[in-house]
């Protein structure tokens, strides 16, 4: 494998871990405030197919990110009704939005554009397409680091840099802020947060909202960044991918981004290679596309230290009068 091949490999493991990070980060968020969301899966799937096919109908990428994260927000208000307002076990109800989602895009897919549960292709402005750095090919023609900038740092799509910056973001929003504070607080000790005078339910409700938009970029870029319109199922199971990637990493904003980058690797892996040669061991691709929920149930299991989740999480709150 020479140097250019491994600057490649890397290139699409950003691309692809892109939609993963968006989506550990909107777990994060709603988890560390005791909200429990696997209908990660489902928001993705939701916006993505709503993105395309605003773009697809208007021409413009912009409306359709605004389309798809919109639909994203109705789903993750969904959960948060049943699971907050209703005292619902978070559990069934993104289980649910899951189910609900894999169905219904298809059945309107079919019924708006005739394609098979398709979207028409995007192109020119219906998509995002990638940023081309300034002086790449100059500077594209240096050895080593050459490559480094004209293929792995330019080229992307603006979500890609977005979902990268939005790891010392919810670092920040996190752990230097009072919200941040009052929303580990609420996952953690609810009874708490009440006595000092700060709405429990607000705060959740404020989580998922976070959460929505996060699964709303990453629902989008599926659609009209890393791919050129919507197909059935085409989040793939990455919202159960993002949610063993926040287990992975411990509910940490920083060990997400290793995570997920980790995770987009394997599957680059396994996409450019069919078999894989191991100290003369032949490993399936397979055997690469398991890895990541693999290494999950290892962390779970506490052979790599414990991922110990929030203490509230998956509590409904009630009030005590």
């Amino acid at each position: 494998m020479d140097y250019l091949t491994i600057i490649q490999i890397l290139d699409s493991s950003i691309r692809l871990a892109t939609p993963l990070i968006f989506a550990a980060l909107a777990g994060l968020f709603s988890e560390r405030a005791g909200i429990f969301d696997i209908g990660l899966e489902g928001k993705m799937l939701v916006s993505a197919f709503l993105a395309a096919a605003a773009a697809a109908t208007s021409g413009s990428v912009l409306i359709g990110l605004l389309a798809g994260t919109f639909a994203s927000l109705i789903f993750s208000g969904i959960h948060g009704i049943a699971s907050i307002t209703f005292r619902g076990n978070q559990l069934i109800s993104g289980v649910a939005i899951n189910f609900l989602a894999a169905g219904m895009t298809v059945l309107i897919a079919q019924s708006w554009f005739a394609q098979g549960g398709r979207t028409p292709s995007l192109t020119g402005t219906a998509r995002f397409n990638p940023i081309t750095f300034p002086f790449v090919e100059p500077i594209g023609q240096l050895p080593v680091i050459g490559p480094i900038y004209s293929e792995l740092l330019s080229g992307h799509t603006v979500l890609v840099y977005v979902a990268l910056l939005a790891v010392p973001g919810a670092w920040w929003v996190l752990f230097k802020t009072t919200f941040g504070l009052r929303l580990r607080a609420v996952g953690e000790n609810p009874e708490a947060l009440d006595t000092a005078g700060v709405s429990v339910i607000k705060t959740r409700y404020a989580a998922i909202i976070i959460c929505g938009l996060l699964c709303g970029l990453s629902g989008a870029y599926l659609s009209t960044g890393l791919s050129a319109g919507f197909v059935k199922d085409m989040s793939a199971g990455r919202g159960y991918i993002a949610l063993a990637a926040l287990i992975f990493a411990k509910w940490r904003p920083w060990y997400i981004l290793t995570a997920c980058l980790l995770f987009g690797l394997l599957e680059a892996i396994s996409n450019r290679y069919q078999n894989i040669d191991l100290f003369n061991i032949t490993l399936p691709v397979q055997f690469m596309q398991t890895l990541p929920y693999l290494l999950t149930v290892i962390i779970l299991a506490g052979f790599i230290g414990k991922a110990i989740p929030p203490k509230a999480g998956g509590q409904p709150y009630q009030k005590e009068r």
